[in-house]
């Protein structure tokens, strides 16, 4: 990989972000899922909760470690011992979950790939940067750590860890968004059942 000596503009990612939410949300609206209620469909969203939380969770550990020395000092410890990008893994979870709770497995799977894409395209972009920063210790690192999918063998944590309180109470606010979607969602299968939103399709 060739470095990177500037770090990657946050903003065309945030950019891209934005616009898959708004496609997603009009997805959610304008698509039936097959299950639209009983076992089956209670199972999908209670999973799709469960994975918000720890989505929620797993960004707020990582935020403690990375917070106070974000391309300031390589972070190889607690989550990022596993996994080079746990933030945007534990993103990945919560979008996964927002996409259960709509009811659709196509519609969850697919709005977690899309997503996938540009936290991969961005975490390649930064890793490159980071290189650059650190050299040789962070082509070590990224050598024996995965850039997503965790290997827990791998962990290990240290005691002290200094943390900004800035970064966690901003991640706990945007995580927040999350646990909000849940009502939104709820309201649009009220909507939904009750004949007031057009429907596009149907989809497992």
């Amino acid at each position: 990989m060739q470095p990177d000596t500037v770090a990657f503009d946050q903003k065309k990612r945030i950019a891209s972000l934005w616009l898959l939410s708004a496609s997603s949300l009009a997805a959610i609206v304008l698509i039936r899922p097959y299950w639209q209620d009983g076992p089956v469909h209670e199972f999908i969203e209670v999973s799709g909760l469960m994975l918000i939380f720890l989505a929620i969770l797993g960004r707020l550990w990582s935020i403690l470690y990375i917070g106070a020395h974000k391309n300031r000092k390589l972070v190889d410890i607690g989550p990022y011992s596993m996994t080079r990008n746990p933030l945007y893994l534990s993103s990945l979870a919560g979008i996964l979950g927002v996409g259960l709770i709509s009811g659709s497995l196509i519609l969850a799977v697919s709005m977690a790939f899309a997503f996938y894409l540009v936290f991969k395209y961005t975490a390649l972009r930064e890793a490159a940067f980071l290189e650059h920063l650190f050299g040789a210790a962070y082509r070590d690192y990224a050598k024996k750590t995965p850039l997503f999918l965790p290997r827990l063998s791998l962990y290990r944590t240290a005691t002290g860890v200094r943390f900004s309180q800035k970064a966690l109470t901003s991640t706990f606010r945007d995580s927040l968004f999350l646990l909000a979607l849940f009502p939104f969602l709820e309201g649009i299968e009220y909507l939904r059942m009750n004949g007031h939103l057009p429907i596009l399709a149907t989809m497992f």
